[in-house]
């Protein structure tokens, strides 16, 4: 697949381009902007454990540095290609520039189902990659991070490997690790609760509140929708449903989401959690909700199917759930869109104060991650939603729209090398 065939780098070239002719973008940044810095594909061969080699195929893409280091996950997924890799770069770039981290974009990742790898099929694939990529990558130029498919033990083999390669620990290699190797607290929850948060910042604009009679849909039951859903129905929210690749679940009186998260820690598909009524991915999208969050994959509301979004909030948990279609025809529907680059930039977030605490070998106590995180993410969304009235545009646009002043500024004042 070449850089530019994917419906998520299509959308976000269109995005960006509608953003930049509203705000009256310089057309030299751009022309920059739309293309990656750098984009490296590698062959990741392992020994499985019946003894043949199969080689899976890597990628890592950086967007733009011009802020800082390359900071992005690693997505072991089987739809994983160049130009979805390219796309989920250019987003973490306006991501870090929204949120006003001093960090550029960048993404990885590995086309292969994990669930069919072993445990140490799963560390050889780990390992293998971080080789074939550590020219690249460092705690001063490329930081990569979790994302769908990997977790903390990645992270963990992925550190070991590197820190291997140049014979000391290095634990700003990789951020999202286990406490007990450097990780930070709050990490694995913050993309969650960084949603939760944005959720309870747009009630507080449409005069809503996040309680008992605020019904909750969300699409997807892994590392963002879990916290976010926990953080939600702890301030009474009912969550009527959640889904996985199986299937939905809903009730209309609210999910025991304590059990759904025991269930589906033992690797059981949600839709053979007794007790629960089943319904599809489709009409969990569709259901009578103040609040949609879609927190899996990307391009699940589309053209065909926005008009049936009811929710009042769409709360954007992943990268890019909604097409650049779907986002207009919400929006003239009076829907209130929390854009992904937004949304879910919990994890960055937390990401960078992990990678800040690791530089400095002195660590925070969770109080003081979340309170730096829900200040960080409230004076971002302010910025969006006064460029969101400002400009009358929908939110998604307002939120580039934050993200290239910021990137416009840095880029003007570095100029272009050679000159």
């Amino acid at each position: 697949m070449s850089l530019f065939e994917s419906p998520l780098y299509k959308d976000s070239l269109k995005i960006l381009e509608t953003a930049s002719e509203v705000m009256g973008l310089d057309p030299n940044i751009l022309e920059r902007l739309k293309y990656p810095k750098r984009a490296l594909q590698v062959a990741v061969p392992i020994r499985l454990d019946d003894g043949t080699v199969k080689t899976f195929q890597g990628y890592r893409v950086q967007h733009n540095m011009t802020l800082g280091p390359g900071k992005g996950g690693l997505r072991y997924h089987p739809k994983v290609d160049l130009s979805e890799t390219a796309a989920l770069a250019m987003l973490m770039t306006f991501k870090c520039a929204l949120v006003g981290l001093p960090l550029g974009g960048a993404k990885g990742g590995i086309c292969v189902d994990p669930n069919e790898l072993s445990r140490q099929e799963l560390q050889s694939l780990t390992r293998r990659f971080a080789t074939e990529i550590s020219m690249v990558i460092g705690p001063n130029s490329d930081i990569p991070a979790p994302d769908i498919g990997t977790d903390g033990q990645t992270m963990a083999w992925f550190m070991d490997t590197y820190s291997q390669l140049k014979g000391y620990t290095v634990p700003g290699i990789v951020t999202g690790k286990p406490i007990t190797v450097g990780g930070s607290l709050g990490r694995a929850e913050a993309t969650g609760k960084g949603v939760a948060f944005c959720v309870n910042f747009a009630a507080q604009k449409l005069n809503m509140t996040v309680g008992p009679e605020m019904k909750v849909a969300i699409h997807g039951f892994g590392k963002v929708a879990i916290p976010a859903a926990q953080d939600l129905k702890a301030q009474g929210a009912k969550i009527v449903a959640v889904s996985d690749v199986s299937g939905a679940i809903y009730d209309p009186e609210g999910l025991d989401i304590d059990k759904a998260v025991e269930w589906t820690s033992r690797r059981k598909f949600l839709k053979d959690l007794p007790g629960v009524q089943l319904i599809s991915n489709e009409e969990l999208l569709a259901l009578d909700v103040d609040v949609l969050i879609p927190a899996a994959i990307d391009g699940v509301v589309t053209k065909k199917n926005a008009d049936n979004v009811k929710a009042k909030i769409v709360a954007e948990g992943a990268n890019g759930p909604l097409t650049k279609e779907a986002i207009e025809i919400i929006s003239a529907k009076g829907g209130f869109i929390i854009p992904d680059i937004l949304c879910n930039a919990g994890g960055v977030i937390v990401s960078y104060f992990e990678w800040v605490q690791g530089l400095q070998n002195f660590f925070w106590d969770l109080d003081e991650i979340n309170k730096r995180l829900h200040n960080i993410l409230k004076d971002s969304f302010e910025n969006v939603y006064e460029a969101h009235k400002e400009y009358d545009v929908d939110m998604k646009k307002a939120a580039f729209i934050c993200a290239f002043r910021r990137l416009e500024r840095a880029m003007r004042l570095r100029g272009l090398f050679p000159s």
